[in-house]
């Protein structure tokens, strides 16, 4: 069983493993293949601690998350043009 967020924020159980990978205390999804969080989780900080998981875009962005500017540069630029 995978442990994602859903939209209203909370842990379900899930069978299938999420496609977006997320922090928690900083509010941010990308891709499970990006650079800036692979960086992090290699620096042996407590950034794993605050990892979640999001089964698509759409539950990341109800759960209150933005995109990652690094793994997603459109949908960063925007979100930040909507701000």
């Amino acid at each position: 069983m995978y442990r994602l967020v859903a939209a209203d924020g909370s842990v379900i159980a899930s069978e299938t493993p999420g496609t977006l990978g997320g922090h928690r205390r900083r509010r941010v999804y990308g891709r499970l293949t990006c650079k800036a969080a692979r960086r992090a989780l290699g620096t042996g900080t407590s950034y794993a601690q605050q990892r979640v998981f999001f089964a698509d875009e759409a539950t990341a962005i109800a759960a209150g998350y933005r995109p990652c500017a690094t793994c997603m540069p459109d949908e960063y630029k925007a979100w930040k043009a909507r701000q």
